[in-house]
């Protein structure tokens, strides 16, 4: 029982962290669609926040975890 508790726990923060890492991707996004010259280091944060969201769905799906079973 104590096991589940603790994959339910885990899989909740996994959720969190992708809406968070989401969000912050898309803001990056909004933010070069805005700039009239983006530096290289800005592409170069959204890249790695594309690559960070990416691993975590990809990790969400192995863990066969959805969000709409964990709604608030």
């Amino acid at each position: 029982m104590n096991r589940k508790k603790k994959k339910r726990e885990v899989d909740e923060q996994l959720l969190d962290a992708i809406v968070e890492m989401e969000s912050s991707w898309k803001q990056i996004q909004e933010i070069i669609e805005k700039s009239i010259e983006p530096t290289e280091e800005i592409f170069y944060i959204q890249n790695l926040t594309r690559e960070n969201y990416l691993f975590l769905l990809r990790e969400a799906k192995w863990r066969k975890i959805s969000a709409i079973r964990y709604n608030k």
